[in-house]
């Protein structure tokens, strides 16, 4: 693993609870945004919130204490939050359809 790649993360998020109609999805990328990291937020069918972000480790750790508060209206009931390989491949942080 190089140095740069040591100092990077990723994770896969899937956030449970009042998640979807609430602009949770816009708050995630506005936090996202905020703190300097990458990837994407989509709604799922069964009323959960999918995210993929990967960015410097304190970011993505502060951006998942942000996931697990949420925007006011929602709810968040659990985050499931699984470590990923960190691949450089996202350079901004998007809603998915």
């Amino acid at each position: 693993m190089s140095a740069k790649n040591a100092e990077n993360t990723a994770i896969h998020a899937r956030i449970h609870g009042r998640v979807q109609g609430v602009g949770f999805r816009f708050f995630v990328q506005a936090q996202a945004r905020r703190l300097g990291v990458a990837g994407w937020v989509r709604n799922e069918f069964d009323g959960s919130v999918e995210v993929t972000c990967e960015g410097p480790a304190d970011r993505v750790q502060r951006f998942v204490k942000r996931l697990r508060e949420g925007p006011p209206g929602a709810r968040v009931d659990r985050v499931d939050v699984t470590n990923i390989e960190y691949q450089g491949i996202y350079r901004s942080f998007n809603i998915s359809p």
